[in-house]
């Protein structure tokens, strides 16, 4: 049988128009927040709110069906890369999963990230990228010719997890303009304070940074809430903040940034925050955490209902549903 006798499977011109949603998300790569203004905000927000509705409803939806994504992940991810996994398949769509480590791929034989990169936007629709250097999504975009989703390059920014983060702000306290936020911990490293910061500014909040001397925040971007004119202080010590914040954001001690391990250890226990200290805080207000956590939070504080990092941790597969299908065209 030659290839003119051959039945087609499908029949393309009989396939229904594709809908246009003109979100202006289509194809785009999400790097940094500085992307996202609050128009395209809300925008992703209710899509979000969208997404857990038919996941508490239905549990998904075939919107993504034939659709495949990569999780390139060279460094260590427990919420990331499972909350990307569980929103691409439930909605509808496939996952190539490099999550168990890229030492069992071909970066082991000395692959750069750009051909790396170029071999898997050949299966896949979309790259998701969790890279220990500052610049790689970025990098890595610029070979691609799919979307490229930022999962956290270094200590540079993770995009993403401020978008949870600000929607879980914006659902558990039902705004964020006129908002106290306190980021405590490791805010020299900690890239989802630089990304959550930056996307505060677009808001009428107060900040509070609380951290070790050595983890302060850094100075470019302390410089940008400088220069949006936002109501901004630095201290070492929680007790100066707890009684009158909104959000009290804890992250650890970044030690994978460390390379004097010395310096580490002087710092990794510096914070805690106990029941005790809770008892000075206000009664509506939320304890965040990006997690995993090492010390930072007592277990105790777990069952306080203003702990809502287990919530966040929810509303990052609903953001993630969000964002692939907006910038896959679906949405």
């Amino acid at each position: 049988m030659i290839a003119n006798d051959l039945t087609p499977l499908i029949d393309f011109d009989a396939l229904p128009e594709q809908r246009s949603f003109g979100s202006g998300f289509s194809g785009m790569d999400i790097l940094s927040v500085d992307q996202f203004d609050r128009r395209q905000l809300a925008y992703i927000f209710a899509r979000a709110r969208e997404m857990r509705e038919i996941v508490q409803r239905i549990g998904g939806l075939d919107l993504l069906k034939g659709h495949v994504l990569t999780c390139l992940f060279y460094e260590p991810s427990t919420r990331t890369s499972s909350s990307f996994i569980a929103a691409m398949e439930r909605l509808g769509g496939s996952v190539i999963p490099i999550t168990q480590g890229v030492q069992f791929s071909s970066v082991s034989k000395g692959e750069t990230l750009a051909d790396t990169v170029r071999t898997l936007e050949q299966y896949s629709d979309a790259i998701v990228l969790r890279h220990p250097q500052t610049g790689s999504a970025q990098m890595a975009a610029d070979y691609a010719n799919v979307p490229i989703l930022n999962a956290g390059d270094g200590a540079g920014e993770h995009p993403t997890q401020a978008l949870l983060d600000l929607f879980t702000i914006r659902e558990e306290l039902g705004l964020v303009d006129g908002l106290k936020v306190a980021m405590v911990g490791d805010l020299r490293y900690g890239r989802t304070v630089h990304s959550l910061t930056k996307l505060l500014l677009h808001f009428d909040v107060s900040l509070r940074f609380v951290s070790p001397e050595i983890l302060r925040l850094p100075l470019s971007i302390m410089n940008q809430v400088i220069d949006a004119g936002v109501d901004a202080r630095e201290t070492h010590d929680v007790a100066d903040v707890i009684k009158n914040v909104d959000v009290l954001y804890v992250t650890r001690v970044q030690k994978e940034r460390f390379s004097d391990m010395a310096q580490y250890e002087e710092v990794k226990d510096h914070y805690e925050i106990t029941p005790e200290l809770m008892e000075e805080a206000k009664e509506k207000m939320v304890i965040m955490h990006p997690l995993p956590r090492v010390g930072e939070i007592h277990y105790a504080v777990d069952d306080d209902p203003r702990a809502a990092y287990f919530r966040q941790v929810q509303n990052g597969m609903f953001i993630r549903m969000a964002l692939l299908a907006a910038v896959l065209g679906k949405a």
